[in-house]
């Protein structure tokens, strides 16, 4: 049996580097803020996209046949589709969803990614199992586990594993679409089979898909806005040298910068170093004591009323920006 698969946040710099972990050169991830297909098609090579959104509880979410396209039950034996078998491996499943579908070097520049020696091995081994078996498969990859868990959110209050049965949080859930031999296919581990949605070139892809995408949404609330985009595509570092562009080459190297700052943050709590300055603060301000230290305890005061008369007077207003939502496929 397979160790635990921790949660993972919707985020560009943690699938770039999830990817980068795996052995995956020269593709990175961009988050998408419309279903503009423009804005899609100006990142070609495209890929695929991955979507996160919310696991619906009001309806069946699995039947005879999808709410839109059609499944297609022979479309294993020649794509590389898995099942999901455990929780929260959906994330990192959408990302080798559409990856692992792109190992032909004949299927041209949209169509070929170089996957490294181990997930070359991996999908060799898994494409003559049977969906539910590539799925275990996937479960028990200590290579594949290790490096989605590495970007888990570390947190010393909450046990991921250990969640009571009346608790009632929302879950999220991550699919795959990528265009596959002139198909457009839905990749859901959740699903009995790949799921078509007609007919699509690589050209075609951003409009196929953002129409798609448009009617899943639909299907909600309007109030619900918990959506996140992440289309995978060639690492624009690669197009800014060869276009010559160094303000692009640039802002993207920052970028890359500031994922791996934000990754390294993601890797630890700071719990302990705070009550660590905090006890030098306390300890410094004891010593001191007298005077000094009532004028610092009557400070204190004086400004938790501040934020509690500013909390009141700003009840009934607006809330504030969404932070990602993680996966809890």
């Amino acid at each position: 049996m397979s160790g635990g698969w921790n949660t993972i946040e919707s985020d560009a710099g943690v699938f770039t580097y999830l990817l980068d972990n795996l052995g995956v050169e020269n593709v990175q991830f961009e988050e998408l803020l419309s279903l503009d297909p423009d804005a899609l098609a100006q990142l070609h090579p495209v890929y695929g996209v991955i979507f996160l959104f919310k696991f619906p509880t009001d309806t069946p979410y699995r039947g005879e046949k999808p709410l839109d396209g059609s499944f297609d039950e022979d479309a294993s034996d020649q794509l590389f589709f898995a099942a999901q078998t455990i929780q929260n491996a959906c994330g990192t499943q959408a990302l080798l969803s559409v990856l692992l579908n792109k190992t032909d070097p004949t299927a041209g520049e949209a169509g070929y990614v170089d996957v490294g020696d181990s997930l070359r091995d991996f999908r060799e081994f898994t494409m003559v199992l049977p969906p539910e078996f590539r799925g275990e498969a996937l479960s028990n990859s200590e290579l594949i586990r290790d490096v989605h868990n590495s970007f888990a959110k570390s947190s010393p209050f909450a046990d991921e594993t250990q969640r009571q049965s009346d608790e009632t949080e929302d879950a999220f859930h991550f699919i795959a679409y990528t265009p596959i031999n002139g198909t457009l296919y839905e990749l859901d581990g959740l699903q009995p089979a790949p799921i078509s949605h007609g007919a699509c070139t690589q050209e075609d892809f951003p409009a196929k898909v953002m129409d798609v995408l448009q009617r899943r949404i639909a299907r909600y609330d309007a109030t619900e806005i918990r959506f996140n985009l992440l289309a995978m595509v060639r690492d624009l570092r690669i197009r800014a040298r060869e276009i010559g562009d160094a303000e692009l080459l640039a802002r993207e190297q920052r970028k890359r910068s500031d994922w791996r700052f934000e990754n390294a943050l993601r890797r630890h709590n700071f719990v302990g170093f705070a009550g660590e300055v905090l006890k030098g603060v306390v300890a410094a301000k004891l010593k001191e004591g007298g005077p000094a230290y009532d004028r610092w305890i009557d400070k204190a005061k004086e400004k938790m009323k501040n934020r509690i008369d500013e909390r009141n007077k700003g009840k009934g207003g607006g809330g504030g920006k969404e932070d990602n939502v993680e996966m809890e496929g």
